[in-house]
């Protein structure tokens, strides 16, 4: 009997032993690899946990990939020839959810290395194509370089996967003033079409970062709202007229409506009356789906010359009476520099006050004044088309 056992123990010994020399060799070449796995994940999870923050129950239900995965292939594309075929309809780049975190000691020149095919002032096109839509991109801006180097991070790989010809434009708010946003989008508007005929701008706030290339930025038959769903309110819409975050519109659409209003200093109100304005203009808010159109907000405080606008309610009453007398037909601005960097074009602007563009004289140390009426030889033709098709229209 206890030769038996001895004989069965033996046996079983000699099976487990077999089993862990076979189970080395087979994950001899993978132990690397799979340690290198499970380490990722617990990063991502840490840094999500760490720097994103839990802003959201449904944030964990849309975990994302990398946004530059993929562009690498770009950069080895050959030159651009003569005749170019069309990008499909639809990039084959696009890859859905991002994974969107804000890593650490970002700079803007770590943010230009990862953009190798982006080139003076913001600009791209695709080089193995020619694109079928040419977007501008207009953030307003004052005091916010700690937030444009994320959204520059993020937005730059996201419309290279859409396969888009775009540039980007940074409109900077000159002196201590009162914030003025749509303005400011005003200004933007006007400044991007004299260098180029856009067929789509997008006015974007500086803290929004988006979370899914299917959202794509191009404009659609009416104008489009794309931050249906932010973090900030539960990646939900909060009320069916809002129209702030991140707008597009086409030329067209733009004239249609007479841009934006002038006369809304400090925060809140502005994205209200826009929205007015295009039921007022004669067209419909389009949107994507709550799913795709997702942002992530930058958390901060409310900006220092930014104060809650205490006059809004009465002027939002007012919008039926004064959309056609206030807007792009009446925005009144001096361009103080245009400078073309590596990743955007920055134009600063002094935009006057409440009581008028020369009420507060600029800073002395701003550059010299440059009219904002361009010269008679200046690129102004796309506005003037703009007008022919209006009138067509």
């Amino acid at each position: 009997m206890a030769t038996w056992l001895q004989s069965k123990w033996r046996y079983l010994f000699m099976f487990l032993g077999v089993q862990l020399v076979v189970m080395a060799l087979l994950s001899r070449e993978g132990y690397h690899k799979r340690v290198s796995y499970f380490i990722r994940i617990f990063r991502k999870l840490d840094t999500a946990s760490g720097t994103s923050g839990a802003s959201s129950p449904h944030a964990s239900n849309h975990t994302g990939g990398d946004v530059y995965a993929n562009l690498s292939l770009l950069a080895k594309a050959h030159g651009r020839g003569e005749d170019m075929p069309y990008c499909p309809k639809t990039s084959p780049l696009i890859g859905g959810p991002i994974h969107v975190y804000f890593p650490s000691g970002l700079t803007l020149a770590q943010v230009a290395r990862k953009n190798p095919l982006v080139v003076r002032g913001g600009r791209y096109r695709p080089p193995d194509c020619e694109a079928r839509h040419r977007t501008a991109i207009i953030i307003p801006h004052r005091n916010r370089e700690h937030h444009l180097k994320f959204l520059l991070y993020y937005l730059h790989p996201f419309l290279q996967r859409q396969q888009l010809n775009y540039g980007i434009y940074v409109i900077h708010q000159a002196g201590n003033y009162t914030f003025n946003r749509a303005k400011l989008m005003n200004v933007g508007f006007r400044e991007a079409m004299r260098e180029e005929d856009w067929d789509c701008l997008f006015f974007h706030d500086v803290d929004l970062i988006p979370e899914d290339d299917r959202n794509t930025y191009m404009c659609d038959a009416n104008p489009k709202h794309t931050a249906i769903a932010m973090d900030k309110f539960g990646y939900k819409l909060p009320y069916k007229m809002y129209f702030g975050g991140v707008s597009a519109l086409s030329p067209l659409h733009y004239l249609k409506m007479n841009g934006f209003p002038n006369n809304y200093w400090g925060w809140g109100g502005e994205d209200d009356d826009i929205g007015v304005r295009v039921s007022l203009g004669g067209m419909f808010i389009s949107r994507p789906s709550v799913k795709v159109g997702r942002y992530k907000m930058i958390k901060h405080k409310l900006d220092k010359g930014n104060d809650v606008n205490p006059r809004r309610f009465n002027m939002l009453a007012k919008t039926r009476q004064t959309w056609k007398l206030d807007g792009m037909n009446t925005v009144e601005y001096e361009v103080l520099s245009r400078d073309y960097f590596p990743l955007y074009t920055n134009i600063t602007v002094h935009i006057g006050t409440e009581a008028g563009l020369h009420a507060t004289a600029p800073s002395p140390k701003i550059p010299a004044k440059v009219p904002a009426k361009p010269p008679v030889d200046a690129p102004a033709k796309p506005l003037a088309k703009l007008r022919q098709k209006q009138q067509n229209h």
